[in-house]
């Protein structure tokens, strides 16, 4: 091995002198230690869940991979399922270990997505998640001021949500679920949630799905659910300075930046709360009817992109 090789609960690990990728300030190294590090509190964000990673290779663009390359070790857990978008089955990496965690590291994966769902119960999210995208050229504090909206919505209805750093521009909202809700539901009580946060303070923040409607504001994105991923907690971005999305408390949230929680130090950094001590909710039968009554965004934004264009081809 040279010096810049080492070997890790039984993970070869090589070229760990390498810049991670052009403005990292990291190394391979750095992003090994941090997995290494904080791999107690990752790998139950990860367990039991169909997991997709993006990576970043020497001298290539980065790539989000769901299937396992064929290389991969047989001591990897892999779970398959079918993908509707590409018609084809797909095996996916379990992180259940941190043999695992150091080999995907060492794999230039940067960047952790696990499924919403179990392996377990595929149609049953495990929590909601409202993800705030903040509009070109914010700052933080936008986000931070819609954050406490969302949570103001969630205490009217008696639910509790946690928040944490999306490690890019935004914050993200999870909200634990009790066992059995469908993908159906969990999807109508996000977009009921959302339109109620969004309407405490319409002047801050807007649930449309069409950017150009936005006018400024920060956007409740209530579209991760379902077949959705999202960012890890802990995870690593693929960001000038690769910043990490880290738990915060709301009482800290207001004073928080995103680039605070960085690959080189957030490891050190306490956690003010741990998935493995949520305590799950029900949600409200009238939120979901409510949600059920509000079109589905995407949908939404596709027929009026249609409305729109007909209207652009009969103008005079």
């Amino acid at each position: 091995m040279s010096s810049a090789d080492e070997e890790r609960d039984g993970v070869a690990l090589t070229h760990l002198d390498q810049p991670l990728f052009e403005g990292a300030d990291a190394t391979k190294r750095d992003l090994i230690d941090y997995l290494d590090a904080i791999s107690e509190r990752m790998i139950p964000c990860l367990r039991d869940r169909p997991l997709s990673v993006i990576r970043i290779l020497r001298g290539r663009e980065q790539f989000m991979q769901k299937n396992v390359p064929k290389y991969t070790p047989d001591w990897v857990r892999t779970f398959t399922m079918w993908a509707e978008a590409s018609h084809r089955d797909v095996s996916y990496a379990v992180c259940d270990d941190r043999r695992t965690l150091l080999w995907l590291g060492n794999q230039r994966a940067v960047e952790f997505h696990p499924a919403l769902v179990t392996t377990a119960a595929l149609d049953h999210p495990s929590y909601l998640v409202l993800d705030l995208d903040p509009p070109e050229g914010s700052t933080f504090t936008p986000v931070t001021q819609t954050a406490f909206l969302v949570r103001a919505a969630l205490e009217s209805l008696g639910l509790t949500g946690y928040v944490k750093t999306s490690g890019s521009k935004g914050v993200h909202i999870l909200v634990p679920l009790e066992a059995g809700i469908s993908l159906a539901d969990a999807s109508a009580a996000t977009r009921a949630i959302a339109a109620r946060a969004a309407k405490l303070d319409p002047a801050v923040a807007t649930t449309a799905f069409i950017k150009d409607d936005r006018d400024g504001k920060v956007f409740v994105d209530p579209t991760r659910v379902g077949g959705a991923t999202v960012v890890s907690t802990f995870s690593p971005r693929i960001r000038p300075g690769t910043p990490v999305s880290f738990p915060v408390s709301w009482d800290s949230l207001a004073d928080v930046s995103p680039s605070d929680f960085r690959v080189r130090n957030a490891a050190t950094m306490a956690s003010p709360w741990s998935m493995a001590d949520w305590s799950v909710q029900d949600l409200p039968s009238a939120l979901v009817e409510e949600g059920h009554a509000i079109p589905i965004p995407r949908v939404q934004a596709m027929h009026e992109g249609k409305k729109r264009a007909r209207a652009r081809r009969t103008a005079p």
